[in-house]
């Protein structure tokens, strides 16, 4: 198959030099910031402008971090730049985090779905530079796993948190650069927000469309597979059914040492998951949920992409696991949080609680995410 070309905003930069001339730069980015030629946005906007200081969020500036781990501030080895960790207590810039800077560019590639954190790490410096006075740039990224289908249910606002917000549903469809837009209008900012747009990229494009590298856009994201089964799986993450996580399919494979994989194989053959296919799976975490303990259940095989509703597989998955080990199954929540961990990333709380079916919610979610299409329209750029 011959693969489109695209270029990222990065690789236009070099039209918006006025923009950085003058004026003390930061940078908020990660592994995921390169040209097409993989050359670090580190290294290009350094060269181009006074690059002052990095902002590390979740993973922190190299990948080197966990899910979830603290992200230090420091020094970049490589580069000498001063580091600021931009993810846990100074998820906000500080004072002394937006003095380094006049203005903020932003370079990372996100996965498209509600619960990745990097597009709240945008938000919050959005809203910090938005006070401060300070410009920003984002430099466009694709929407790997599509910019045409939107799914999953729009989180509900006493359920918001760094793993959702504004009224998002689970898949947004929207470009990096398209919810910058969304944001600052949402929000009311008053920002100077300049995005470089991409070039050569189609709604309808996938990542593997293009000719664009992949790279690990967290070390459990390792591939296009896992991005698209994200969709429907992350929401494990909120009960103590392993998402596979120390394995080397995370996100694609779900179980725990208490299921019977061929039974739970069976079950998923008889549901109404087009394009997806569910194979009984055993695995052994090296780390996370019941490491190094074997685990039985499931992988998740995305068939037709196009025919596949992931969110609904996902929820279907989970429903038939409830079902078959009602006394088993838990969710989650961290002791500082009385919200369930579940309930943030599904956007509801109403199936958990048992409020409504799998059916009621997948019906609502049908409902909420084809309005969000249709009103996300303003801030589309391609």
């Amino acid at each position: 198959m011959k693969r489109c070309h695209v270029s990222s905003g990065i690789d236009q930069i070099g039209a918006y030099t006025d923009l950085l001339a003058d004026k003390k730069i930061g940078l908020m980015t990660g592994p995921t910031g390169i040209n097409h030629d993989l050359r670090s946005t580190i290294d290009i906007i350094r060269e181009m402008s006074d690059l002052t200081a990095l902002y590390a969020v979740e993973h922190g500036i190299r990948g080197e971090v966990q899910a979830g781990e603290k992200v230090t501030s420091g020094t970049d080895p490589d580069s000498g730049l001063p580091v600021y960790s931009a993810y846990g207590k100074n998820s906000h810039f500080t004072d002394e985090m937006l003095d380094q800077f006049d203005c903020l560019v932003f370079d990372m590639q996100d996965v498209g779905a509600r619960f990745y954190t990097y597009i709240y790490s945008l938000s919050y410096a959005m809203e910090a530079c938005s006070r401060a006075g300070k410009s920003m740039i984002v430099l466009d990224r694709i929407n790997p796993i599509g910019g045409s289908r939107v799914s999953g249910i729009c989180i509900e606002k006493e359920l918001n948190s760094f793993v959702g917000n504004y009224g998002l549903p689970t898949q947004y469809g929207m470009t990096i650069g398209e919810y910058a837009g969304f944001v600052k209008d949402y929000l009311g900012l008053n920002l100077s927000l300049t995005v470089v747009p991409l070039k050569g990229w189609e709604r309808s494009m996938y990542l593997d469309d293009t000719d664009l590298p992949w790279v690990m856009t967290s070390p459990n994201c390792q591939n296009l597979d896992a991005a698209l089964c994200y969709i429907g799986t992350c929401i494990f993450e909120g009960t103590n059914i392993s998402e596979g996580r120390g394995t080397t399919v995370p996100f694609q494979v779900i179980g725990s040492p208490f299921i019977d994989g061929a039974a739970l194989e069976k079950h998923m053959a008889q549901k109404d998951t087009p394009g997806i296919h569910f194979r009984r799976m055993s695995f052994v975490p090296t780390f996370s949920k019941y490491k190094d303990e074997l685990c039985h259940g499931v992988q998740m095989h995305i068939l037709e992409r196009e025919q596949a509703d992931v969110f609904g597989a996902g929820l279907l998955l989970l429903d038939t696991i409830r079902e078959m080990y009602p006394d088993k199954l838990e969710f989650l929540h961290y002791p500082e949080d009385t919200r369930y961990t579940f309930d943030k990333l599904l956007g509801t709380q109403t199936y958990r609680t048992g409020a409504q079916s799998v059916t009621e919610v997948l019906a609502r979610a049908g409902v909420e995410s084809e309005k969000f299409r249709k009103m996300r329209q303003k801030w589309l750029l391609y």
